[in-house]
């Protein structure tokens, strides 16, 4: 019972969208046909015939207002809901004044009723109409339409006075035909003014009824810090580090304890892996991040959400699907012996015999020469391609945190870098996860295998035990599916292999045995999906974003 009551909630905004939609064309309808005439002599015994064509025209351009508040009760405006409310309330009215219209009456005021008592399903808030906003830019904009069809009656008449250009102007608004006539040339100026008005109605509708927007500008340095100090503390998942990107933005819980990095992309709120703090506090600070989102008209999506997680997104009404596996290298365990590693084994051996050489640095006791031949290696690995990352990896090499990761190198014979492992700290375990890897495109094949080997042995050296490596997409599909359905969509991932390499970056993490972490993409609404996997690919730069500016994005793992 309980579930079919939240899908009636959940459909109110829709249900409510077309209700005021009807009750809008009803009232329209009736303005513009003849009323019944006996109640019209009836209603002439108590107010003038003028008083009867004045509601007459009120009533028209009232029920228009409605259809234009509509589609925003389907979005869950707060103030559209308050709109549509007064919207009807004095429609009843008008609908009673202008012929004794009982019928078109109790129809909007039954639809004004159930609007209010539906009230809790429009939380979706607004830009506050402040003196900035509503107080100037609406007048403003209608200033502007009225002020282009004053422009245009008076160049269409070689400047005829001031009171028939008002007169005119009035009449125009108001779909009349008014004392100037055009010919010609000017004939199209009484359509082009209606165009104008109804853009001008849309304009004024966007400035009243858009939504709250999600902060822009990035967190400043205190904020920044406390998002630190937080991931040192509890910043034991293998992502936590990632969310000290430069380009993601934060949100904190009220009492400061944990926090969520997050994006915005395609209307979709973001959620970058896990939020990072006390489990006891993840409850409430997902349910303000809902919150909100909610009021800002966003969907709500989470990318790279650990298994753990799902049931609480799943009470918070959101739905979890399997994204893919994380590798994790187990450092002890791992060895070169044996039949099944021997081409890894073979590449390492033959990179040593060349000469090539590993090292693991701290980054930030690098020398600047060194630094200079790493970021070369960098982007020459790039070969042109876009960068990529957002829930797994770091947007640059250097930056604010750059003496907290390490870097593992790999030289040639000659000593010059060739190849760059780049690892960020998990806290409160002995682990690390891969930033990313590049390679010179002329250095031999395998090298990248030699540098994954070398950096398990420098690492586990150091005292670590675990290794994030890299994350594959739908791996279990591929290397241990369940039902046939998981094998049929594992065999058209490899099909699609050479235009996402998701097969190829499979196979090279499960060179290295690792024990694979499922993650899962937590989307809101039976059909959010489509929509948060276009975010989502757009956040890691999977997915080419339209847009009339590049923006640049980090590095992929």
């Amino acid at each position: 019972m309980s579930f079919s009551l939240q899908g009636v909630t959940r459909r109110l905004p829709a249900l409510a969208a077309v209700a005021a939609a009807i009750v809008g064309l009803v009232n329209v309808a009736s303005a513009l046909t003849p009323g019944i005439r006996w109640r019209g002599h009836l209603l002439l015994e108590f107010e003038p015939v003028e008083a009867i064509r004045l509601f007459h025209a009120l009533a028209f351009p009232a029920g228009l207002a409605l259809l234009l508040v509509a589609p925003y009760l389907a979005k869950r405006r707060r103030r559209a809901w308050q709109a549509a409310i007064v919207l009807m309330i004095t429609l009843g009215v008008f609908d009673l004044l202008k012929g004794l219209d009982f019928e078109e009456t109790i129809i909007t005021w039954g639809a004004a009723i159930v609007l209010i008592l539906a009230r809790d399903a429009f939380r979706v808030r607004h830009d506050p109409i402040t003196l900035r906003s509503a107080l100037w830019r609406v007048p403003l904009i209608g200033a502007g339409g009225l002020a282009a069809t004053a422009l245009a009656t008076w160049a269409a008449q070689g400047r005829p006075s001031l009171r028939t250009v008002a007169i005119e102007t009035a009449d125009l608004l108001r779909w009349q035909q008014g004392p100037i006539h055009y010919h010609h040339h000017w004939a199209w100026i009484p359509l082009g003014v209606h165009v104008v008005g109804m853009a001008t109605v849309l304009a004024i509708a966007y400035v009243i009824f858009r939504p709250l927007t999600a902060p822009r500008s990035l967190p400043s340095p205190a904020a920044r810090e406390v998002a630190s100090n937080l991931v040192r503390a509890h910043g034991t998942d293998t992502l936590a580090f990632f969310k000290l990107r430069a380009d993601k933005q934060y949100l904190f819980s009220t009492d400061g304890r944990a926090f969520v990095g997050y994006g915005i992309e395609n209307g979709v709120l973001l959620l970058s892996g896990d939020p990072v703090g006390p489990p006891d506090a993840f409850p409430d600070l997902l349910g303000q991040v809902r919150a909100f989102a909610e009021a800002r008209g966003l969907k709500l999506a989470a990318l790279g959400a650990s298994q753990g997680l799902c049931p609480l997104y799943e009470e918070l009404g959101l739905r979890a699907i399997y994204l893919g596996d994380e590798a994790i290298v187990d450092l002890g365990r791992f060895s070169l012996e044996g039949r099944p590693i021997r081409k890894v084994r073979q590449s390492v051996t033959r990179l040593s015999k060349s000469g090539y050489e590993a090292e693991l640095c701290e980054l930030q006791a690098l020398d600047p020469a060194t630094l200079v031949q790493v970021e070369a290696v960098v982007e020459r690995g790039r070969q042109g391609a876009p960068e990529r990352g957002f829930s797994m990896a770091m947007d640059s090499l250097q930056g604010q945190h750059d003496h907290e990761t390490l870097v593992v190198l790999a030289r040639d014979g000659e000593g010059q870098v060739r190849g760059v492992l780049h690892f960020v700290p998990c806290y409160g375990r002995p682990a690390v996860s891969l930033s990313y890897m590049r390679r010179d495109p002329a250095t031999p094949n395998g090298l990248t295998e030699f540098l994954v080997v070398r950096a398990i042995e420098l690492l586990r050296e150091r005292g670590l035990q675990e290794l994030s490596l890299n994350f594959a997409a739908f791996a279990k599909w591929m290397h241990s599916p369940d039902k046939r359905i998981e094998r049929f969509l594992g065999k058209l991932i490899a099909l699609g292999n050479p235009f996402f390499q998701i097969e190829s970056l499979y196979r090279f993490n499960a060179k290295f045995f690792p024990r694979w972490e499922p993650r899962f993409l937590v989307y809101e609404g039976a059909f959010g999906l489509p929509r948060a996997g276009i975010a989502a690919m757009w956040a890691e730069g999977q997915l080419p974003k339209p847009s009339l500016r590049t923006r640049e994005s980090a590095p992929s793992r």
